[in-house]
């Protein structure tokens, strides 16, 4: 029997194979009390079992895929913490010595109170590490039930094979990667989670949050897996099979095409030269901003380098990470947004509880209460400027009180670093991000005040529509075409050219293509996006004549009915 389910497209591409299910180990335990004599003997036990999960981890470092290592040291090191975390290891064995109860009870009960306390982020990345919190807790449980980590059969030579799983961890894939398989599918899961990661570091089409795919699918099932759409199809007819045979051939061929592009400048069809930029997280993105060809970083989210860490980095290290980028990308621009922290990113030392964190004490609001930390990253983007072309760019800023406090500790990390003799780029550029609506409609204070602009379409959109896009229940009305977000952009980028203040897009917007000619439509000619999605957008505009996009564009802007607005996007991207 054919059928179809949809679910969230995380990594791009078609394949076609066969099913392979992955098994899942249950997480309801059993519950037990031990005899007074038996306590030790279980804490030991559980002790051993932490110990074997730690040596299993660290050898899954000499069996990575090389075009993965970045990714999965980072996936690596959170496992470990979590191991290590006083919640899983020293509250278990406690609860173990206290209540005599059995070691798997004690660390089931300490995980569902580690996974509430992520759930209640607000953040989609931090509450989706409650993932990992799950997988660190079944490799444990594997341990103390004697269960070793499940792997595929082997397959024929040539064989292609679809994974299947309810949840399948990042070392559960590296695990399989010697296997050969050709997507993955799970039911759980979302956008940015580490399986997602790792999969799109892979260039292995995936599809998450697809909730009943391991119990509908059967071994050995032929399924068609499109990523880029976040479908799959179980059985298909002929008929069926043979369309997506085609498209994956075709999709083969464009991915060729477009790495062709890579020595071709981003012009448009009138000579008008696009700077497309790649936002990064860490350092090690470096060689895919080099081999997709970007013009510099457009956005380097610093608060990376905060997360998922016992202890701050100090400045010495963040000076270090900023002056690897700064020095790597050999003079082109490297910009540095401060950390955007806050009441849903909790770190060691500045908890803080708030209602409702994305309106709370985030951002530069976060930097501006904790002067200090703020102070030591200042003076290390101060001290990497020396070795490269670095800007600042200040996240969340709202008017003109919060500009000029920033420019103050700007002036004060200055002032230390003079005193002390360090050199540093006296003329480093200061931008702001506008991601709030007020900041849109009082954009003079911004363009008199600070040398660059960057718009963070993510959180504009989503407060200027009132919308969590990370909620289920009202994601769907999350977006980009909406006309009041419509005029925000058309008014920051209108009014920061006619100002002369370089003006750039860095949120998802800039990295869709159907969106590319629309922004330059309306007068924008900086781009960041992740690595991957440069290609694509410069072959798009290299296929535009900027004269027909703006006419479009400006109907656009003067339209109203949403069904009006999709028509003249289809027909600004026709050709």
């Amino acid at each position: 029997m054919s059928f179809t389910l949809h679910g969230i497209a995380v990594s791009s591409g078609i394949a076609i194979g066969h099913a392979h299910l992955v098994s899942h180990t249950s997480l309801e335990v059993a519950h037990y009390a031990l005899p007074d004599q038996l306590v030790q003997e279980e804490v030991a036990r559980f002790d051993a079992a932490l110990e074997t999960a730690r040596h299993e981890l660290a050898a899954l470092r000499a069996v990575r895929p090389q075009q993965a290592a970045a990714e999965f040291d980072a996936f690596l090191d959170l496992h470990l913490m979590i191991l290590d975390d006083d919640h899983i290891s020293k509250a278990a064995r406690e609860m173990i010595a206290r209540e005599r109860c059995n070691a798997e009870w004690a660390l089931k009960v300490q995980m569902d109170e580690l996974v509430m306390h992520f759930e209640a982020f607000e953040d989609a990345y931090l509450r989706e590490r409650k993932t990992d919190v799950v997988q660190v807790v079944e490799r444990v449980l594997k341990t103390l039930a004697g269960h070793a980590g499940h792997a595929p059969p082997a397959t024929e030579h040539g064989a292609k094979m679809i994974l299947v799983a309810h949840d399948v961890s990042p070392a559960d894939l590296i695990q399989l990667k010697p296997h050969q398989f050709s997507a993955i599918l799970t039911d759980l899961g979302g956008a940015t989670s580490h399986t997602a990661i790792i999969a799109r570091g892979l260039n292995t089409p995936c599809v998450v949050g697809l909730h009943r795919a391991r119990l509908l699918v059967r071994e050995n099932d032929e399924i068609i897996v499109d990523g880029e759409h976040g479908v799959i199809i179980v059985n298909p007819d002929r008929q069926i099979l043979a369309e997506y045979r085609l498209r994956q051939d075709q999709w083969e061929l464009e991915r060729k095409k477009l790495k062709g592009l890579k020595t071709k400048r981003a012009i448009t069809l009138e000579g008008v030269r696009i700077e497309l930029h790649a936002n990064i997280e860490m350092p090690h993105d470096l060689p895919d901003v080099k081999e997709n060809s970007a013009a510099g970083i457009g956005l380097f989210r610093s608060e990376f380098l905060f997360l998922n860490r016992d202890e701050l980095p100090d400045e010495d290290e963040q000076f270090e990470a900023y002056r690897a980028v700064a020095e790597g990308m050999r003079g082109l621009p490297v910009t540095i947004r401060t950390f955007d922290l806050g009441a849903d990113k909790q770190i060691k030392g500045v908890q803080r509880v708030a209602s409702n964190p994305a309106l709370g004490l985030r951002a530069i609001r976060l930097c501006l209460v904790e002067p200090q930390l703020f102070r030591t990253q200042l003076r290390a983007l101060l001290r990497a400027s020396h070795y490269g072309n670095v800007k600042i760019l200040v996240p969340m800023l709202s008017g003109a009180a919060e500009i000029n406090q920033t420019l103050q500790a700007i002036a004060t990390a200055r002032q230390s670093l003079d005193r002390e003799g360090v050199p540093y780029n006296r003329e480093i550029p200061v931008g702001g991000m506008i991601e709030i609506p007020a900041a849109a409609l009082a954009l003079n204070t911004f363009t008199r005040k600070l040398d660059f602009l960057s718009i963070g379409t993510n959180d504009l959109i989503q407060y200027t529509l009132a919308i969590d896009r990370t909620d289920e229940e009202v994601a769907h009305l999350y977006d980009p075409l909406h006309p009041a977000v419509l005029y925000l952009l058309a008014h920051v980028i209108g009014n920061a050219n006619k100002a002369g203040i370089p003006v750039s897009v860095c949120g998802e917007m800039a990295g869709e293509v159907a969106y590319t000619r629309l922004l330059l439509g309306l007068g924008l000619r900086q781009l960041s996006m992740h690595p991957a999605q440069l290609f694509s957008v410069k072959q798009r505009i290299l296929t535009t004549s900027l004269a027909g996009t703006e006419a479009i564009t400006h109907k656009i802007l003067r339209a109203d009915d949403p069904a009006k607005i999709r028509e003249l996007l289809d027909r600004l991207n026709a050709g």
